[in-house]
């Protein structure tokens, strides 16, 4: 089984947790990397377009070069993929994002004008509107890059996804992990998705009895079912993270429904980066059946287009 994959460090880790799960059960594994269009370029991934990461995995997994492909599930299109299916979606990994700043320091105890870095509209518009006074920079590259910027001075600190320090085996260097009160994660992020093509019937069955993870699948359809309903893209300001949580049903049995939590900015635009521009959140939250999420994100979505956050309008999804 070609399982095709990014050549990044973070790439290959990921897919090697189905790989290995795989093996363990049985199956003969390849991994074949795929150089894509985000891969190529070191411009900002809005200038970029949608898809820079998927996109040539995709088409190599329909053109039958390779027959599985792992992406992280923030950075797929919302808009699905007719000639795929998505087959697994692995056990997510701890979503939040994480801090590593210089000195040991949390993002309190960063003084007014500290410089932190991050590429994602998300981050900045809920760092900014903390009101601590950072000075938020655009950064792109991968772990290494971006860490070695706080340690070369460059930096005060960065923000990047606790999930991919962890793959990556670099937990020790977090200096907090941020609560989502504070910084509501990317939809999806934490979480892995497992394609294979929509006829390969065998090899879907396959994924779903080895790697898929119903409470995960979950979860992450309510979230980017929200960013959908948005019309917003991986690059949007957009934050949600569902839990699933026990409940009582009418007959006070115990039963696990989703709780939804969403965020979006109200006045994002290209020059919201500056230093000083206004950028106003607004937050919503809803809980529903298990097996409805995709209805419970639409739902917060409306809800938050009536507090008035507008359609995050962008390159088709």
């Amino acid at each position: 089984m070609r399982i095709g994959t990014r050549g990044s460090a973070l790439a290959l880790a990921q897919t090697g947790t189905v790989a290995d799960a795989l093996e363990k059960a049985g199956a003969k594994v390849e991994l074949v990397t795929v150089v894509t269009p985000g891969d190529r370029s070191a411009a900002p991934i809005a200038e970029i377009g949608i898809g820079v990461f998927t996109s040539a995995l995709r088409d190599a997994l329909a053109d039958g070069t390779v027959d599985v492909a792992v992406h992280s599930y923030k950075d797929l299109p919302t808009k699905p993929d007719p000639r795929l299916s998505l087959a697994a979606v692995p056990p997510r990994a701890d979503p939040r994002d994480a801090l590593v700043a210089r000195n040991g320091l949390t993002l309190g105890e960063l003084p007014p004008g500290s410089r932190v870095g991050t590429g994602a509209p998300r981050r900045v518009a809920q760092l900014r509107a903390l009101g601590l006074g950072l000075e938020i920079v655009p950064i792109r590259g991968n772990v290494d890059t971006r860490i070695r910027k706080v340690g070369d001075g460059e930096l005060d600190a960065v923000v990047l996804a606790r999930a991919g320090l962890a793959r990556l085996g670099r937990l020790g260097e977090i200096t907090e992990v941020l609560d989502p009160i504070q910084v509501l994660p990317a939809p999806a992020q934490g979480a892995l998705a497992v394609e294979c093509r929509v006829d390969d019937m065998d090899t879907e069955h396959l994924l779903q009895s080895i790697v898929d993870d119903e409470a995960t699948r979950y979860a992450v359809a309510a979230e980017r079912a929200m960013l959908a309903a948005l019309e917003a893209g991986c690059n949007a300001p957009v934050g949600a993270l569902a839990d699933v949580v026990e409940d009582l049903d009418s007959e006070d049995r115990v039963v696990h429904r989703l709780s939804l939590r969403g965020v979006a900015a109200a006045n994002w635009s290209a020059d919201a980066n500056l230093e000083g521009s206004a950028v106003d959140l607004l937050r919503a939250s809803a809980t529903g059946d298990l097996t409805e999420g995709e209805q419970l994100g639409r739902a917060l979505a409306a809800e938050l287009l009536e507090l008035g956050a507008g359609v995050l309008s962008g390159p088709e999804q």
